[in-house]
């Protein structure tokens, strides 16, 4: 009997947005996020004695800043080869447009399947047969999997590829292709990276995205990490999944249904953060807090979203270790049940047209001239694909509610205070 670790998609001194702009959040923590969850994974493969690991694409996050991300690489594949450990790797589209990645000498238990064909690694001792093609550059959208070999019969098979499959939300449909596909080969186990969202795609055979050891926004929320993997008499016997994450993201849906007071909300959301750090198992955690429900609070909660986003950095830095990414009112109004709301009155006539209010898909800087001023004096890291002034239909839709709800919100305030 063995195990093998299979990871993806490391990116390594990726910065993790979102968190370093918060006065008190952990910096130093952050910034080393990608490598610490990288050592917990070296040292996993160590402790669990494993007899490879497969990393699937995109270990690196582009162009290093400087040497020290090399240097760093090769002392922890060092630390492997210590242990007698075989590295198996395919670069994937982050690792493909690094110019230094091309250059890097790697150690001798380390191999990095070619990018021009696929190719298969024998491992007799263990009955092992390792199939995999790396990227040629960052942007590759023919069927890799296609040209692989069929399975080596008699042999334990395992495919290495960074792939969309059929594609997934908020991925690059880079080197497409169809599970029938992979399927077909033969082989045991397909290593696949790409995908950030840990997935057990199928398990006869297996075909697997680990997701990525560590997560590096909101979007990637949840517990991160690795498969391990045991081989007997040559066949998978099981894959687990291990958490290697040091820093966590966590959304927390709170509903304010029965809320009477803005202390009632605290009480709740406190709850939901309490629950968020206990499965966070002592891990920092950045927490995004969304407020949803049907409420009598629904106005009061819009008018007071600045002061509450406010106290619930408060209450999160209380409970330790815990911060708050960002706040969201989701929330929705009784029904108006009150006969003095005139469906024919003017009054109605206004809320009806703000409960309609839309943006269309043109940018900011096009429906308020001055935002464009504002936008040139940005630094350019900011007006990447997270440019405020060009948001994408998600973002639009978001900024649609909350103008809407604003907007009634007020209307409502007004007309009750006559």
């Amino acid at each position: 009997m063995f195990r093998f670790v299979h990871a993806a998609d490391i990116h390594l001194d990726s910065p993790l947005r979102g968190l370093e702009t918060y006065p008190d959040a952990p910096v130093e923590q952050i910034r080393g996020a990608a490598r610490r969850a990288f050592d917990n994974l070296v040292s996993l493969a160590i402790e669990e004695e494993a007899a490879f690991v497969l990393l699937a694409g995109d270990f690196f996050d582009g162009d290093w800043k400087d040497y020290n991300t090399g240097i760093y690489f090769m002392h922890r594949m060092g630390r492997l080869r210590e242990a007698g450990i075989a590295v198996f790797m395919v670069a994937g589209n982050h690792d493909a447009a690094s110019q230094l990645t091309k250059a890097l000498r790697l150690p001798d238990n380390v191999t990095l399947f070619s990018h021009k064909k696929p190719e298969t690694r024998i491992l007799e001792e263990l009955g092992v047969a390792i199939h995999g093609q790396s990227f040629a550059g960052r942007s590759v959208m023919e069927d890799l999997s296609r040209s692989f070999v069929p399975a080596v019969p008699g042999l334990l098979n395992i495919g290495l590829l960074h792939t969309s499959l059929t594609g997934r939300p908020g991925h690059e449909p880079y080197a497409p292709c169809t599970l029938e596909a992979l399927v077909s080969k033969g082989y045991d186990y397909w290593a696949l990276g790409h995908v950030h969202q840990r997935e057990v795609v199928q398990t006869h055979p297996w075909v697997v995205f680990p997701g990525n050891i560590q997560g590096r926004h909101i979007r990637e929320a949840g517990a991160k990490g690795c498969s391990l993997v045991s081989v007997e008499d040559g066949r998978i016997l099981d894959m687990e999944f291990r958490e290697l994450d040091v820093l966590r993201f966590g959304i927390c849906r709170v509903d304010l249904a029965g809320c009477e007071r803005l202390d009632a909300v605290h009480d709740r959301v406190r709850e939901a953060m309490e629950l968020g750090r206990r499965d966070a198992a002592g891990r920092p955690l950045a927490v995004r807090v969304i407020l949803e429900g049907q409420t009598q609070m629904h106005a009061q909660v819009y008018r007071a979203e600045e002061r509450l986003r406010d106290e619930l950095r408060a209450l999160a830095a209380d409970l330790g270790d815990v911060w708050l990414e960002k706040l969201n009112v989701a929330t929705r109004p009784l029904a108006e049940k009150s006969e003095a709301m005139d469906v024919d009155s003017p009054l109605a006539g206004l809320m009806q047209a703000i409960a309609q209010v839309r943006l269309d898909s043109s940018s900011l800087s096009e429906l308020v001239p001055d935002f464009e001023a504002l936008r040139s004096r940005l630094p350019a890291e900011l007006l990447g694909a997270g440019d405020p002034f060009s948001p994408d239909e998600e973002g639009l839709a978001s900024l649609r509610g909350e103008v809407r709800e604003l907007l009634m919100a007020r209307l409502q305030e007004r007309r009750h205070e006559n």
